[in-house]
């Protein structure tokens, strides 16, 4: 997938390619995990759509929950819902970041 350290460094139009790859990944990785929070806090804590994908696209990004929540059902949720968040934020940014890594450390050890 990437290329070896004895080979040339990827061309800059290549590597843009690949960063956006890596985005897009990242992106649908985020996309999935929005889905996910809209319908448990739909579905668990009782809330309507618009309020489902608010509080959850609010904990994705670390803002917090937007609506109390009263149930220990929807509590037990929103609390796994915002430790897998902090999860996917790392991940989303380590995958957009690794392509940018390598080509720095690349042209440190690419010869001559």
């Amino acid at each position: 997938m990437y290329e070896h350290r004895r080979q040339p460094v990827l061309p800059r139009r290549d590597f843009i390619a690949r960063l956006g790859r890596h985005a897009v990944v990242s992106a649908a990785f985020v996309a999935v995990s929005l889905v996910i929070g809209t319908v448990g806090y739909h579905a668990i804590a009782g809330l309507a759509w618009i309020d489902a994908f608010l509080n959850a696209s609010m904990i994705l990004t670390g803002m917090g929950p937007v609506n109390s929540l009263t149930t220990s059902a929807a509590k037990l949720f929103a609390s796994c819902y915002a430790l897998y968040s902090g999860i996917v934020f790392v991940a989303a940014v380590g995958v957009v970041a690794v392509p940018i890594l390598h080509r720095l450390l690349h042209r440190f050890h690419v010869d001559g």
